[in-house]
């Protein structure tokens, strides 16, 4: 095979001119291109005063590939397509009795466990919530009745906190072995839309999300492996610097001396016991603020210009980033076009933001976290569990701005830009169920992540046309953007720094963030266990 790559095309453009496209590129006949394969789409928005173009990458497969390289030899655009394809590691001996513990079915967790079953290794997952059908009817309790189920909601559950969320599948980690192309050819085959796998920030939305989700615990099912919800670990057996097994809520241990550990960075009560356990653990910098909520017409045709509503490019996003003079950096997080802020809390009493969008992305608003990053030195030093104390009281307080309820506090931008309380909403309506009382949110956050966000907002108005606008509504607080700890790991053997044959995942334990960085870290524990437990 051969990669194209920087192919510009105009958007309305279909298979039969990308192949003439391919075959003028390369300067071959018709007969001699014998197949391709989109592998990336993107496109460029920044120059709204031209054309907006797609961009290809393509790996095509033609008569005599070598004459063709060596005519392109002094291309950098013309090169041997790598070798994408998965290859399984290990496979489980026939001998083998002893089965591996996967602690955690969010996306690091699910991944790690399928391709444990797809080597042979029938691993038995334990998750602490609910599969997704009793999940999804217990977060709808919390948004419509104000109803909390702690071991079912937002974080906890089949799929994790990922499933709740715009089902964003693309990320910046570094990639050499295309193991992010493995997660998405899963979630293909589980039924998730096959343009995830060559557009340039693929989404698959929650409600689609949920029936890939189960699809693949059946397959795990189907090849020898056990899932158990509402099983929740409370303790780690160790014996001598090795894992043993696990300790359950309902009293019942699971003996093996290989687990992977995918709690989700919401696992609280986790961490502590880990703490308490004496497993290495350190604080991590994470990031606290608001999500932000527009019309998406505004942010499209800021961003997109004469284009704004083009089929082929759907609702537009933003990424943003301001270093306020106090030296904090703020920055857009999670943005969700076409989407709802959700309630996002897994503890009683306690008010939690997210942001979620469907496949369609069609909902009235845009909202994005605008947040600003805080560390453990500077911020909350001391125990590792710090950040987890620090969460705890900003969420809280958030619960008494908000009424007691489970309603969030709000505000809208031009009264919190000006320090005044809101009273009344704009234009904009707010998406959040419970539902949202407008109120000062400068009570909510601590004075230097306030003071920052202040600053950010006139510069992102700068860049985003109408993005500081008086009536956009902030919604508090977001707090949750990351695991506030590591559950630190050898970078070699991916085991846990002083327990032996444990091996932290995913972004819970401070190794992803997002669905397709945890997928990624799951294959890459599930091979390190493999490893390990083929010798």
């Amino acid at each position: 095979m051969i990669r194209i790559t920087e192919l510009p095309l105009p958007l309305d453009s279909d298979s039969a001119s990308l192949r003439q496209a391919l075959l003028k590129r390369l300067r071959l006949d018709a007969a001699d291109l014998l197949n391709f394969t989109v592998f990336k789409r993107s496109y460029d928005a920044r120059k709204k005063s031209s054309a907006i173009l797609f961009v290809y990458i393509v790996d095509v497969e033609v008569r005599n590939e070598a004459a063709v390289l060596a005519r392109f030899a002094s291309d950098h655009n013309v090169r041997p397509a790598p070798d994408t394809t998965y290859h399984p590691v290990a496979h489980a001996p026939a001998s083998l009795s002893e089965r591996p513990l996967v602690v955690g079915l969010g996306p690091c967790g699910l991944f790690a466990a399928l391709l444990l079953a797809q080597m042979g290794f029938k691993p038995i997952v334990l998750e602490r919530g609910r599969d997704v059908r009793h999940r999804t009817a217990d977060t709808w309790k919390l948004w419509r009745k104000k109803i909390l189920t702690p071991e079912s909601n937002v974080q906890f559950g089949e799929g994790g906190a990922g499933l709740f969320s715009d089902g964003k599948l693309y990320s910046q980690i570094k990639d050499p072995k295309f193991y992010g192309r493995k997660v998405m050819q899963e979630f293909v085959r589980a039924g998730a839309p096959p343009e995830i796998m060559y557009v340039s920030k693929p989404h698959i939305g929650t409600f689609r999300l949920t029936g890939v989700v189960s699809t693949m615990r059946e397959e795990i099912l189907s090849l020898g492996g056990e899932v158990r919800f509402e099983s929740r670990m409370t303790d780690l057996l160790i014996e001598g610097g090795r894992v043993k097994g696990v300790a359950l809520a309902d009293g019942t241990t699971i003996l093996s001396r290989y687990i992977i550990l995918a709690p989700g960075h919401s696992s609280r009560d986790t961490f502590r016991m880990l703490h308490q356990r004496g497993v290495f653990i350190e604080p991590k910098p994470f990031s606290v603020g608001f999500r932000i909520e527009h019309p998406q017409s505004m942010i499209d045709r800021a961003r997109l210009g004469k284009y704004a509503g083009h089929s082929e490019l759907g609702a537009a996003d933003y990424k943003l980033v301001h270093h306020a003079s106090n030296g904090r950096a703020v920055y857009s997080f999670c943005m969700c076009p076409g989407g709802t802020v959700v309630a996002a809390t897994s503890e009683a009493h306690r008010v939690v933001t997210n942001g979620m969008s469907q496949y369609s992305r069609n909902e009235r608003n845009a909202n994005a976290g605008i947040v600003v990053g805080i560390n453990p030195e500077q911020d909350f030093p001391g125990s590792p569990l710090a950040g987890i104390e620090l969460q705890e009281r900003l969420e809280s307080r958030a619960f008494e701005l908000g009424g007691g309820d489970y309603c969030a506090p709000g505000q809208l931008v031009g009264d919190f830009i000006r320090g005044m309380p809101s009273r009344e909403l704009g234009e904009i309506q707010p998406s959040y169920q419970p539902g949202v009382r407008l109120g000062d949110l400068s009570e909510s956050l601590p004075e230097y992540a306030i003071s920052a966000i202040r600053e950010a907002l006139p510069a992102f108005g700068r860049q985003i046309r109408g993005f500081d606008r008086d009536d956009a509504v902030l919604t508090g607080i977001e707090t949750r953007t990351s695991s506030p700890v590591r559950i630190t790991r050898n970078h070699e053997t991916l085991q846990s720094m002083n327990v032996h044959g444990l091996y932290p995942a995913g972004e819970g334990a401070g190794y992803a963030g997002g669905i397709l960085s945890a997928g990624v870290d799951g294959i890459k524990v599930a091979e390190a266990v493999a490893l390990a437990m083929a010798q």
